[in-house]
């Protein structure tokens, strides 16, 4: 199942961007996956919410938005800074797989 390799390489890329960026909670993890990928999308969104749902990520959900070609992108990572006051409000910050 490499769906799942694939899904811890994602989150070790997001947790490496929140690092240099000192950003607080993740949200939602945007990708795409494109249709000969090579990849189940199903497979690989079951394993991302798994991951996803432990510290540092804390329930983040993925959103996977299947496109042409043979592509598997981060499109975006949306996270909340931590105040409350910003709770609704998420950064989009892009990053590229």
């Amino acid at each position: 199942m490499h769906e799942l390799s694939l899904a811890q390489e994602i989150c070790r890329i997001i947790r490496e961007k929140l690092g240099e960026a000192g950003c607080g909670s993740v949200r939602e993890v945007g990708l795409e996956v494109g249709e000969r990928a090579g990849v189940e999308p199903d497979s690989l969104a079951f394993c991302l919410e798994l991951l996803l749902a432990e510290p540092p990520f804390e329930g983040a959900h993925c959103r996977l938005n299947r496109v042409p070609g043979s592509d598997l992108a981060l499109t975006y990572v949306e996270v909340a800074d931590g105040d409350s006051a910003d709770r609704g409000q998420g950064e989009s910050p892009g990053a590229q797989q």
